[in-house]
């Protein structure tokens, strides 16, 4: 039985009380609207530069002659590797003006992380900062398919001379072309790259920036890396609107206010363990002192919420969505009554979201289910892996692998996850990705990863180690554990927690039962070694 539409919570706001979606078909046509329509106004402020509408088009196009004078060719997967920088957005605008597809990576990324990207991918080319140069060139040269790797200055460079033509013509891509191989840890395994398109990145720029009531005199902040995909679709929003996209290098808890306070910021995004490391700040007399006034957050923490208002002075409102999925359900800034409710809002024009059993039912209120979603923004496929696109997938409708419920009136809450994932602050960490790395040491036989509760982070990687034969659970053997698991993955995989223990709990299917090697009601870092205090708890 197919679920029916879930009631929305309130009607979504569209812009002029008419417009049912973006007006562009493709981001390059976009890029070069803003561009005729907004010409000097600044689009993006980052350190030290700034650029106008105008200037972002003209070096995207320079930085797309000199990616088809490198050879790029409509489909080329061009990995992006670098920290936050306009580099970032203008090489993915490129690569769009290009025809290519953009696979974002993380800066932090460590070597197993990196190769698993570019081989999947089938990345030709990484774009990369000079601080990452280093590593993406070891990894590239160990890759079975040739991958080049070069810093944008280099890439410049290179096209001096050489011939080629400019950047295509816009009205040559079509709005469900690829746009993105975004990595995700989605559910178990390894991660996997959601296929995105250019209607997918419209669609959600557009929903978040009509819901929020974007206008033209705001100025939208993000402190997340841009390999994220929440910069993305803030640079996507402001080109929407002519209005500037601030750039800060990382995401600082006592630097972010006064950084509000300088660029006059009106509009953000936090997640994950950003309100929290916000809120544990010292107050003080100036809290309200800034020009914000729409703060967005996924997992806004129902008791906080009104606390947070009342500090910050700004209406706090909730975003729900996936990189699968994009934007599925949001609250926009008038709906006061929301405050401490824990409501998830409502979704866009084009998206369905129901609460439904295992079978597909829909549940009545009050009953907890799965957070089911259709429509557009959605993911073409999860690339390489038709498998877990016919798992994600039920009757055309995305599987979150998240809880939820719905009150009598109607109104969406969180009530918890499926997906063996580990949120680590902002961060998803896919526990067979981490167990693959534990086990390639020699002392290791079997791992496996959970997430134990944390005040800050929500969770925290604790890693149970079963120990080959001829290895003792000593300090040493730990801390070469951690040594090995520190150069291979990005910091924030790493577990925070080891202990050892001398066999598994298992399935009839021989799979082990995580849940198990938990203590029922205790405190999970006991007896455990501490990999930040380099010590045993």
């Amino acid at each position: 039985m197919e679920p029916a539409p879930q009631a929305q919570t309130a009607p979504f706001p569209t812009a002029g009380g008419s417009q049912a979606g973006p007006r562009w078909q493709t981001l390059a046509e976009l890029v070069r609207d803003a561009a005729r329509l907004y010409g000097d106004r600044e689009f993006l402020r980052c350190g030290g530069d700034t650029l106008t509408f105008r200037e972002a088009d003209e070096r995207t196009d320079r930085l797309a002659g000199a990616l088809l004078a490198h050879g790029v060719e409509p489909g080329d997967r061009i990995a992006l590797m670098m920290e936050n920088s306009a580099d970032w957005p203008l090489c993915w605008f490129a690569a769009v003006k290009a025809g290519a597809v953009t696979v974002p990576v993380n800066s932090r990324c460590g070597a197993s992380d990196l190769a698993h990207l570019l081989t999947d991918s089938g990345a030709t080319l990484v774009l990369s900062s000079e601080s990452c140069a280093d590593l993406a060139r070891r990894v590239g040269g160990t890759l079975r398919q040739r991958c080049a790797v070069r810093t944008v200055r280099e890439l410049a460079a290179a096209a001096v001379g050489r011939p080629g033509a400019g950047a295509p013509e816009v009205g040559r891509s079509r709005p469900d072309d690829t746009v993105n191989f975004q990595y995700t840890s989605g559910t178990t395994g390894f991660p996997k790259a959601c296929v995105l398109s250019h209607d997918y990145w419209l669609r959600t720029a557009w929903g978040i920036a009509t819901a929020s009531g974007l206008g033209a005199d705001d100025v939208v902040l993000t402190a997340q890396a841009f390999s994220y995909v929440d910069p993305q679709w803030k640079a996507v929003m402001c080109l929407m609107h002519g209005i500037p996209l601030v750039v800060l290098e990382r995401f600082s808890a006592s630097g972010f206010w006064p950084a509000v306070r300088r660029h006059r910021a009106t509009v953000t995004y936090v997640l994950g363990s950003m309100p929290m490391l916000l809120y544990k700040q010292p107050p003080t007399s100036g809290d309200r002192d800034h020009a914000m006034r729409l703060v967005l957050c996924s997992g806004i923490p129902r008791d906080l919420h009104r606390p947070f208002e009342e500090r910050w002075g700004a209406a706090w409102r909730e975003v729900y969505g996936s990189t699968e999925s994009g934007l599925d359900l949001i609250v926009p800034p008038e709906d006061a009554a929301c405050v401490g409710t824990g409501r998830l809002g409502c979704p866009p024009p084009g998206k369905e979201v129901v609460i439904a059993d295992e079978e597909g039912h829909p549940l009545q209120p009050g009953r907890a289910g799965e957070i089911l979603v259709r429509g557009r923004p959605m993911m073409h496929e999860y690339w390489n892996s038709p498998q877990s696109t016919g798992r994600a997938f039920r009757g055309g409708w995305y599987r979150t692998g998240d809880l939820g419920c719905t009150d009598q009136d109607g109104g969406i809450r969180h009530a918890g996850r499926l997906k063996d994932v580990i949120r680590r602050g902002g961060e998803n960490i896919a526990a067979a990705e981490v167990e693959s790395v534990l086990e390639a040491h020699p002392a290791v036989l079997g791992a496996a990863v959970v997430g134990i509760p944390d005040e800050l982070f929500g969770e925290l990687p604790k890693a149970f180690l079963l120990l080959r034969d001829g290895y003792r659970p000593t300090g040493a053997t730990v801390r070469s554990v951690l040594a090995h698991t520190r150069r291979q993955l990005a910091k924030f995989k790493v577990p925070a927690y080891l202990e050892c223990v001398g066999s598994f709990p298992m399935t009839p299917s021989a799979r082990v039962r995580k849940r198990q090697l938990l203590r029922p009601g205790g405190d999970q870092r006991s007896g455990a070694f501490d990999a930040a205090k380099d010590s045993w708890t």
